[in-house]
């Protein structure tokens, strides 16, 4: 049973709709917005709520063709409905279509073309479905017959014929030569293992017990006055320890890498990007071949037809094409699933529009993914972090980002790069040392915190101090007294560091999920490598489905947001991008380039689109 069908255009119009039911909210709509607006057409199928949805394009008109349907419904001639829905509306109003003004024409005619398609493949496919009676050779009486005994080998005549491979056997391995005595069975004889004497009494009592390991202590392990020798902090005042402190935090600084102030604000350099003369993916004996020659026409009307160009784009001239692009996609970094995907939505979007004579399916092909590539990564909300810090300060309450992320990506190192551009913004920061898991985590954060004590100037506002409760306690807890101590003392940003976790690890993404739930931080940060490609999908993948299967939130939250990683070391390989916000649907925010704190840099669409198309 069907529950709509409609008609509309690439821009969202509706030609043509029949519903069937009431349709509970508003399914197409959210087909427009999370697939083809977000370039995803090359997925099958769609669901939303109760809803199921099938889709097909007719791309020459830039029509869209959707059905909508019960999601628990086993509906296998939907395809051909579309396909044949697509051909009939096509032919039907060919004169309308053809019209500049199509939009505004009444397609109420078609509602009894469609019913009577729809009725006809429900009864064609009803068919198929009924089963085939058994034959009388497949059922369990044909066995007791006469027939069945003369076709299949009885079980006595089978048992005999084992057992005389079994004899064969079994004289075979007598007659070869054996060492050993036999015994009455005519087995061969096992020497047992020599048995050890057993300890007596006498001698175990006689043996020494072995004292136990006593713990060494500092004090015990060196003396006091090597202890004092080590100590270099009791030997230096105030002023030199300041000094000391600030010489180590400016190792950390980078003055050639810092950024600029822009409407009053400290903006982050761009990412540096050459612009280099670019080498095509599709080379001109690619064009040669991969674009289909125009069906042979006799007379002067077929050559004139030929030379205006009107050659439909169909499978056969873009597969050659798509598959190239897809292994591009793939060096590239790109997971080998996303690339599929975008290539079948090139595909969906070209296939039967008209190519000039002296245009190149190659050229269409790279000009369609350039644009979806843009779409997928220009932002969808707001990536202004100052703007909402300061929406937060105007009601009086800290604005809090957790940072999350599996082992070992550089969650600790990249939360204090963030820091040191909010502290040249003049906000005050105060880190939670949520990562009671790791041995240092703590320790690590100290140290960033003191370094960033000592860049400060002190004439800046900006002020950064830990919020630490040691090792072993719960996270979530630690997090929502931090964000209560930052709401007394008036901090303006609280950044939560948590334990690094691999996205199987369900105790670990539980106790996440708890965090988040409880105290529903503003940003949520998913930090990754930039050099992982299928990786990456699988863990923002896991990471999302735990933060929503176990918050028991009716709303549960998602992640906000990327930082990637080790961007420095990937050359133009930016696929990982690409895979993470395609997956996620959240723009990436930062990307880190190195291990000082000015190495914090803006990824622009621009540059990710002109990194994955060039060759």
């Amino acid at each position: 049973m069907l529950d709509l069908c409609t008609i509309l255009t690439k821009g969202g119009y509706v030609l043509w709709e029949k519903k069937y039911t009431h349709i509970n909210g508003s399914p197409v709509d959210a087909l427009i917005r999370d697939v083809l607006i977000e370039e995803r057409a090359g997925i099958t199928s769609y669901t939303k709520d109760s809803y199921a949805l099938k889709w097909s394009f007719l791309n020459e008109k830039d029509l869209v063709f959707v059905i909508a349907y019960q999601n628990f419904l086993q509906l296998s001639y939907i395809d051909e409905l579309l396909e044949t829905t697509k051909r009939l509306f096509a032919n039907t109003f060919e004169q309308q279509l053809a019209a500049p003004d199509f939009i505004g024409s009444d397609y109420s005619a078609f509602d009894p073309m469609f019913d009577k398609a729809w009725k006809t493949l429900e009864e064609k496919y009803a068919k198929n479905r009924q089963k085939a009676p058994r034959k009388f050779e497949d059922t369990k009486k044909f066995e007791n017959t006469l027939s069945a005994s003369k076709t299949k080998p009885s079980a006595k005549e089978t048992g005999d014929e084992d057992e005389i491979a079994k004899n064969i056997q079994a004289m075979n391995l007598n007659s070869s030569p054996r060492t050993g005595t036999r015994g009455p069975a005519g087995r061969r004889a096992v020497k047992s293992p020599k048995a050890s004497p057993a300890s007596s009494p006498n001698m175990a009592a006689g043996k020494k017990k072995k004292s136990q390991k006593q713990m060494r202590t500092w004090e015990g392990s060196i003396a006091k006055h090597e202890m004092e020798s080590l100590d270099y902090s009791e030997k230096m005042d105030d002023s030199e320890q300041s000094e000391a402190h600030l010489a180590n935090a400016e190792s950390l600084v980078d003055r050639s890498k810092m950024g600029s102030v822009v409407d009053g604000h400290y903006e982050v350099q761009d990412i540096e990007y050459e612009d280099d003369d670019e080498e095509d993916i599709f080379d001109e004996e690619d064009d040669s071949v991969l674009v289909s020659k125009p069906a042979q026409s006799s007379g002067v009307f077929g050559f004139l037809k030929n030379l205006t160009g009107q050659r439909e784009l169909d499978d056969a001239t873009l597969e050659p094409v798509l598959a190239k692009m897809k292994t591009h996609l793939i060096d590239k970094n790109v997971a080998s699933d996303i690339s599929q995907h975008l290539c079948d939505s090139v595909r969906s979007s070209l296939k039967g529009k008209k190519l000039g004579t002296f245009g190149s399916a190659s050229t269409l092909v790279k000009e369609n993914m350039e644009t979806a590539l843009k779409r997928i990564l220009t932002p969808k909300t707001s990536v202004d972090i100052l703007r909402d810090i300061e929406q937060a300060k105007a009601k009086s309450r800290p604005y809090s980002i957790t940072f999350i992320g599996v082992n070992g990506v550089g969650k600790s190192t990249n939360l204090s790069k963030v820091c040191f551009w909010l502290l040249q913004n003049n906000y005050r920061v105060l880190i939670a040392a949520c990562d009671t898991f790791r041995s240092g985590a703590v320790e690590q954060l100290r140290v960033h915190a003191r370094n960033l004590k000592a860049l400060q100037s002190s004439n800046s506002v900006g002020e950064v101090e830990l919020y630490e409760r040691g090792y072993g306690k719960d996270a979530a807890g630690i997090a929502q007294d931090a964000i209560t101590y930052a709401n007394s003392k008036n901090f303006d940003v609280v950044l939560i560091d948590t334990a690094g976790r691999m996205q199987d690890n369900e105790p670990l993404m539980r106790s996440l999920a708890k965090l988040v739930a409880v105290n529903n931080p503003d940003k949520i940060i998913f930090v990754g490598e930039a050099l992982v490609g299928n990786e990456a999908v699988d863990q923002l993948t896991k990471f999302n489905q735990a933060l929503k299967d176990f918050s028991g939130l009716q709303n549960p939250r998602h992640i906000d947001g990327m930082i990637l990683t080790k961007f420095d070391t990937i050359d133009d390989k930016v696929g990982a991008a690409l895979s993470m916000t395609y997956t996620t649907g959240q723009p990436i925010y930062f990307v880190g380039t190195g291990q000082t704190y000015t190495d914090l840099k803006n990824l622009r669409v621009s540059h990710v689109v002109q990194s994955l198309l060039k060759n």
